[in-house]
C-alpha cells in the first residue's frame, strides 16, 4: 500500500515549488492525498481492516494541519493547491 519511489518522485516533480524542493507543504499534502486515496480504495474492499483505517485517519489529520498552516501562511498557494488536488475545501 505504500507509494513506490517512482510514484513519489512523480508527485514531487509535479507539486514542487523550486528545483530542489522535496518537503514544502504542497509536496507533503500531495503525497498524503495520494496515500489517502489509495487507502480509501483498499478500505472499500477490506472494510474490517481497522489498523489501516486508523493510519488513514492519522494521515487525514496531518494533511489538515498542513493545509491550515498553508492557509495561514499564504492563502493563494492554499487555494491553488486545493484546486489542483481537487480537495473539497
Amino acid at each position: 500500500m505504500a507509494l513506490t519511489n517512482e510514484r513519489k518522485n512523480e508527485i514531487i516533480a509535479e507539486y514542487r515549488t523550486h528545483e530542489s524542493d522535496t518537503g514544502s507543504p504542497e509536496v507533503q499534502v500531495a503525497i498524503l492525498s495520494t496515500q489517502i486515496k489509495e487507502l480509501t480504495e483498499h478500505l472499500r474492499a477490506h472494510h474490517n481492516d481497522k489498523h489501516s483505517r486508523r493510519g488513514m485517519y492519522k494521515m487525514i489529520g496531518q494533511r489538515r494541519r498542513l493545509l491550515n498552516y498553508l492557509r495561514k501562511k499564504d492563502v493563494e498557494r492554499y487555494r491553488s493547491l486545493i484546486k489542483r488536488l481537487g480537495i473539497r475545501r
